[in-house]
């Protein structure tokens, strides 16, 4: 690559943000890992991530995302159906030109790249609880810092991001706000109400409707929003494999009868779909 000079050195970047899950003291690379100066040492994997998930700060012995749902989304979304989400949160990320970025519930890092992809010169940073996710995440693109690891405990030091990015991932607010230097801010990505409103009328007789701005209530004292906007578009998706896939990456895989989600896997003609997305950018003051 033309600009490898221009990416972060993965050794200066831990010695600069990467703070020990266990006792908070700074992170600096060690041979083929990191350690903290309590001696508290991790090992970087084979396939490059790091993994500071502490066993005690694990609710389960496999947290996050199981296999064959990580693969379930990553199968639809390299097949680009939610390729205009990517790009419009890329080009949100490009405007506010961070030096430092993290992603929060990075998941298999299909949106991740996108952001590294626009923000060559900035140190990036992605996150995920799940081993599978981040296995598969670390593959798009090796230049970044990829981490397991609590988005309750983030393993990097106060004030250290000028963006932060959360994609349909749950957020510890709290966390996101120490997590930020002052003037830097959080883009939160989510779904409206409205969104795959066809798929649910499909699968469930009565459709409940939810508020979509709830998570305005829990914003922190000291953080404002700055700027809102939805991106909308229709789907059409033909195959019964991206029908299968879309359900299995959402929570209608599991909240709808197997009968109902056969019928909108197997169905002859294409199911037709809105997507509706929200983006929300909270900056601290």
């Amino acid at each position: 690559c033309a600009d490898r000079n221009l990416l972060p050195d993965p050794d200066q970047v831990a010695r600069l943000m990467l703070a020990c899950p266990i006792c908070s003291e700074p992170l600096n690379a060690v041979d083929n890992g990191v350690v903290c100066p309590a001696g508290h040492r991790f090992d970087r994997a084979r396939q490059g991530y790091l993994n500071l998930l502490p066993v005690q700060h694990k609710n389960s012995r496999d947290p996050g995302d199981n296999q064959a749902m990580v693969e379930a989304r990553r199968d639809f979304l390299n097949a680009g159906h939610y390729a205009p989400v990517a790009k419009r949160l890329a080009e949100l990320a490009a405007e506010r030109a961070p030096q430092r970025w993290l992603d929060i519930g990075c998941g298999e890092g299909y949106y991740t790249a996108q952001i590294a992809d626009a923000l060559p010169n900035a140190d990036g940073y992605a996150l995920d609880i799940s081993r599978e996710a981040v296995k598969r995440a670390c593959k798009r693109s090796p230049q970044l810092t990829w981490l397991i690891a609590s988005m309750a405990r983030v393993p990097l030091a106060d004030a250290s991001c000028q963006f932060l990015a959360s994609v349909f991932s749950p957020l510890d607010w709290l966390e996101a706000k120490r997590l930020l230097t002052p003037g830097g801010g959080l883009m939160r990505v989510g779904p409206t109400r409205g969104h795959l409103m066809e798929l649910r009328e499909r699968l469930y007789d009565e459709v409940r409707d939810y508020a979509d701005d709830k998570h305005l209530a829990l914003v922190p004292e000291g953080m404002s929003l700055q700027h809102s906007e939805t991106l909308e578009f229709t789907l059409s998706l033909s195959e019964p494999q991206d029908r299968a896939n879309l359900l299995a990456m959402t929570p209608h895989g599991w909240r709808a009868s197997a009968e109902r989600r056969a019928e909108v896997i197997e169905h002859p003609e294409p199911l037709v779909v809105t997507v509706s997305m929200r983006y929300d950018y909270f900056v601290l003051q």
